[in-house]
């Protein structure tokens, strides 16, 4: 990525906004390793823990990234209000288990008593080589919990299939109507390589991924698969998928974010919603703060309608220093904990809170939420039902701990650990919070003739330093289109008859309109 930055000269104050704030409480469990990148699931208190890595970011040399040494070969189960905690070898299981489930970024859904694996990076001794496992695993949770308490075998309480179409990692496993969604991340084989040389391939799925998951006499199968498909707007990892609720009560998710944008090492700012019938790309809003997969929970007011999505930490092409918003292009680790609110017009706004993380913490930590609290059926916590004026939300758990902010180009191991403190994330009620929002000004981007024959002229016209792409239905990018700097002309002359999305993004803002060519 770049080492440049840019400081944007406009100072926001902190204003009086919002409803509640935090207290980050630490708690450290003897015992316990630092984790990163794990997958998780709850029961009776207790939060097992499988997968993920031992040390902090990767290293850029191929030959130490992702070493195998510092895989998690254990299972843990801890119990918060205890400081109890538990675990058991991988090495108990056959290869194929043992291999999958000590990799790092597996996709995971806790559905019921069942936890469901999928995917995931890291080496392969049965391959030879680092690859993205093709395998989705289910777990037993109160089996498993209760033979790794009593030190008996857990091999009882896993079943593992080979599917080459859910081989991903670095992206989100969900359900929406009882149908299982794989939405994002890339598959990735072979060795780490920043320098683009070929020890590695690399395929990002560009898809929701839908399907349901099924037992009959003891064998897991997958069936009704399918998936929506967008290589624009859905070419993105290791970002925020969330929990939402929309205008008209219906539950989703929203994935934020994440990386690489096509033409530059940069993360995505907008966000799609992931509803009922599919993805649905939102332009209107560009989130700034918090980029990276990091902890996060999400709070609906159902009696105001409002939906308040907080990001802990982790990585951020901007951010505050001294009161200053920040543009850093190395996209580095911050402390930020932002809000983004949106109101029940479908309208968002993004804030700081004047509360920050105790360093450089949350990159590819969880937010385990307390399965007490009252929350919808894809975990938006129910604020009209939380009673008190301090609540115990749960606990951030792990996550990379970060020396510096920017250490990606000097990294050997040592700039960054994972780590192994718990945090209890207490909700305040407090109605004097203070944000610091990030207002943002609107345009109005015309497009006439449309529906056109070859040519079309866009109004405003956008300036030489406006992002404009241009893509078919199916989010396949086509190149060389460029607007005519004095006419706002854009040249369709050599598309066929069909429907083409135009996005343009300028300082003040991004919009994206649909092309109809006759």
């Amino acid at each position: 990525m770049k080492k440049s930055f840019v400081t944007l000269l406009f100072l926001l104050p902190l204003i009086s906004f919002g409803q509640f704030t935090f207290k980050l409480n630490p708690l450290n469990i003897a015992g316990l390793p630092g984790l990163q990148s794990y997958s998780f699931a709850q029961i009776d208190g207790k939060i097992i823990l499988i997968g993920g890595r031992l040390d902090g970011l990767h290293q850029r040399q191929p030959f130490a990234s992702f070493a195998a040494a510092s895989n998690n070969t254990t299972i843990y189960m801890i119990e918060p209000s205890t400081g109890k905690i538990w675990n058991s070898a991988l090495s108990a299981l056959p290869t194929g288990l043992q291999e999958q489930l000590q990799s790092t970024n597996m996709q995971y859904f806790q559905h019921h008593d069942t936890l469901i694996l999928v995917g995931g990076y890291g080496y392969s001794a049965t391959a030879g080589n680092h690859i993205t496992f093709p395998n989705v695993t289910t777990v037993s949770v109160s089996g498993l919990a209760n033979a790794i308490e009593k030190g008996e075998s857990i091999a009882p309480f896993f079943k593992q299939i080979i599917n080459q179409n859910l081989a991903v990692t670095g992206g989100h496993l969900e359900m929406l109507n009882d149908t299982l969604i794989l939405v994002g991340g890339n598959r990735f084989d072979g060795r780490y390589n920043p320098m683009g040389n070929p020890t590695y391939t690399q395929h990002y799925t560009n898809e929701v991924k839908r399907f349901v998951l099924t037992e009959s006499a003891g064998t897991i199968s997958v069936s009704h698969y399918q998936t929506w498909y967008d290589s624009l707007e859905l070419h993105r990892r290791d970002y925020n998928l969330t929990p939402a609720i929309f205008d008209t009560n219906e539950l989703g998710f929203t994935a934020w974010s994440g990386v690489f944008r096509y033409d530059v090492d940069l993360p995505y700012l907008n966000s799609v919603d992931i509803k009922n019938n599919g993805p649905i790309a939102q332009h209107s809003f560009e989130q700034k703060l918090n980029q990276y997969h990091t902890a996060n929970l999400t709070i609906y007011d159902s009696e105001n309608k409002e939906l308040n999505t907080v990001f802990f930490g982790g990585i951020g092409q901007y951010y505050y220093s001294n009161g200053t918003l920040v543009r850093n292009d190395s996209v580095p680790f911050v402390k930020t904990i932002s809000r983004i609110k949106r109101n029940a017009s479908g309208v968002m706004e993004e804030s700081a809170m004047s509360l920050e993380m105790p360093g450089y913490l949350g990159a590819s930590a969880e937010m385990v939420l307390n399965s007490n609290i009252p929350q919808y059926a894809n975990r938006v916590i129910k604020w009209n039902e939380l009673n008190g004026d301090s609540v115990s939300l749960g606990y951030i758990v792990g996550g990379i701990n970060s020396t510096k902010a920017n250490i990606f180009f000097i990294n050997n191991g040592t700039q960054s650990s994972a780590s192994s403190t718990l945090y209890e994330v207490v909700l305040v009620k407090d109605a004097s919070t203070g944000l610091t929002p990030l207002r943002k000004t609107g345009f109005n981007l015309q497009a006439y003739p449309n529906p056109t024959g070859n040519k079309v002229y866009l109004e405003p016209i956008p300036e030489a330093t406006d992002e404009i792409l241009l893509s078919n239905l199916k989010g396949e990018v086509l190149t060389g289109y460029t607007i005519n700097s004095l006419t706002g002309a854009l040249d369709l002359s050599e598309l066929s008859q069909g429907i083409y999305l135009l996005r343009v993004k300028t300082q003040m803002g991004l919009q994206q309109l649909k092309l109809v060519k006759n």
